[in-house]
């Protein structure tokens, strides 16, 4: 009697744990997207290689192409939200989409309204430079001069990098990275602050017009957001990640984004 009375006070205990777990696990995005049979990815197209438009229309990328093999583990379709960046986040809490897969900085102040998974990579801040400083800006610390314009884009961690690092400079901050770059190439600015990739594919679509500082002077962590209070959501896209880096998927679409430049012929200018 006592061992019945024992299990059956066991199981009292324990079913209003259950019963909050079950609560939490319906609520959970992952399981809404797997009813509705549809994740929704949020991201800026626009952000190489990351994710940008082809001469078709179509958004392609590092981040789409992990985005599409995340659905295919799911099970369900994808559909690609674009965003402007200066409110991905709000658009993220106010459930347009599922995830947020743009390539953003894990940062502490980003951290107290959204949940980070681990990194997917690690980037640093670099600069594009005028080729007409060619011989005499070897280093990002040289900029840091009230003679010097920096370009960069608005809201994003080559801004605050900018402001940081080169604060006699004259900052001029653009809605997005393109017309950013394009100011330095059209000679109304001295130098572009931005992520290491993006960098690296524009400085070789225009050799002419631009000398890439390679060396970056930020060290960043990117990660996939999502809404707080989501636990087996961000689980689940935590195990997707170990495992893709872990069966050789991760580094082959690093290597077609990031060491090959054959996909730039099919982007749109």
């Amino acid at each position: 009697m006592r061992k019945i009375l024992g299990a059956l006070l066991g199981l009292w205990v324990a079913l209003p744990a259950w019963s909050a777990d079950q609560a939490l696990w319906e609520k959970s995005t992952l399981n809404r997207i797997l009813a509705r049979g549809e994740l929704r990815v949020g991201l800026e197209a626009g952000y190489m290689p990351f994710e940008m438009r082809d001469k078709k229309g179509n958004i392609i990328g590092f981040d789409v192409d992990i985005a599409r093999l995340m659905a295919k583990a799911m099970g369900v379709k994808l559909t690609l939200v674009n965003t402007q960046w200066d409110g991905i986040i709000p658009a993220l809490l106010t459930d347009k989409f599922d995830v947020l897969m743009g390539g953003m900085t894990i940062t502490p102040e980003r951290n107290l309204q959204v949940n980070f998974t681990d990194p997917y990579i690690y980037i640093g801040q670099t600069v594009l430079l005028a080729r007409k400083h060619e011989h005499t800006i070897t280093v990002y610390s040289q900029l840091d001069d009230p003679r010097y314009t920096i370009a960069t884009k608005l809201g994003t961690t080559g801004e605050i990098a900018a402001r940081r690092y080169m604060p006699k400079a004259r900052i001029k901050s653009f809605e997005s990275e393109a017309d950013a770059a394009m100011e330095v190439r059209n000679g109304r600015a001295d130098a572009f602050v931005y992520d290491m990739p993006y960098n690296v594919v524009y400085a070789a679509q225009f050799p002419d017009a631009l000398v890439h500082l390679k060396e970056p002077f930020t060290r960043e962590a990117l990660g996939w957001a999502v809404r707080k209070g989501d636990p087996d959501f961000l689980n689940w896209l935590n195990h997707f990640l170990r495992q893709i880096k872990d069966d050789g998927v991760y580094d082959a679409l690093y290597k077609k984004w990031f060491e090959n430049t054959a996909w730039l012929q099919h982007v749109a200018n």
